[in-house]
């Protein structure tokens, strides 16, 4: 039933939708079931290309015999603000952990990032985030510690001087700028090869083709950036003005 757990009967349709290429969308139509809940199904049992109706049926099972001491404790969905289904905030996270995870983040660090992202103030502090996601300090701490070094989270101190962490616009900016950055790093590394193996074998060919490529995304990307945010924050500047 929708809203109740997936059956193995209902997996097996995802396989089926997947292997003929259909949306995540078309397959929640079908099977009546919210794309929230298609999407997690897939991303946390191997993507697209890797998902097994069998072997997600059984991982199911385990998860659910590993979370049920837990829940005998009692634990509840954070309470939510404008009205909002805890529930349903509570299984997006879910989602939205799980895609920041296949993107390359590892689980906490996924967690976090997800966890503030749906809060309305983007930004909590270690202690706020330690108690949403039921983990201790030090855990928020070293996700943090990451998630700062590769810019996705901003460190800001409060006026109790607190520390406090924020996702905002901006930070998607300059993850743009700093992955072009990665990209020019690499294009010049791989041109360095093609005059070490010698320009016209094989090998050099190929790193040649490589660093072509990376200057191209890289100039697209960097002038997408600008576009998007001269556009975007301009509008929503518009909009808060009115």
């Amino acid at each position: 039933m929708p809203g109740g757990r997936l059956t193995q009967q209902e997996r097996q349709q995802i396989a089926l939708g997947l292997a003929d290429g259909l949306a995540y969308a078309e397959i929640a139509r079908r099977l009546e079931r919210p794309t929230s809940t298609i999407t997690r199904e897939v991303m946390r049992n191997g993507g697209p290309t890797s998902y097994r109706a069998d072997l997600a049926h059984r991982a199911t099972e385990r998860r659910a015999q590993r979370r049920t001491p837990a829940a005998a404790k009692g634990s509840q969905a954070v309470p939510q603000p404008h009205g909002r289904d805890a529930e349903a905030v509570r299984a997006y996270e879910e989602t939205l952990t799980t895609v920041l995870m296949h993107s390359g983040l590892p689980k906490m660090m996924a967690r976090v990032m997800a966890c503030l992202y749906t809060t309305d103030a983007g930004s909590l502090t270690a202690a706020e985030l330690a108690q949403r996601l039921q983990v201790s300090p030090a855990s928020v701490s070293k996700a943090v510690t990451f998630l700062s070094a590769m810019e996705l989270v901003r460190r800001e101190r409060d006026e109790r001087r607190r520390e406090r962490y924020f996702v905002d616009d901006d930070l998607w900016y300059q993850s743009m700028i700093r992955s072009a950055r990665d990209n020019n790093t690499f294009s010049t590394a791989a041109r360095e090869g093609v005059a070490v193996l010698g320009a016209g074998t094989p090998a050099a060919n190929r790193l040649e083709n490589v660093a072509r490529f990376l200057d191209f995304i890289s100039e697209s990307l960097l002038r997408a950036a600008e576009q998007a945010r001269e556009v975007l924050y301009t509008k929503a500047e518009d909009d808060e003005s009115r």
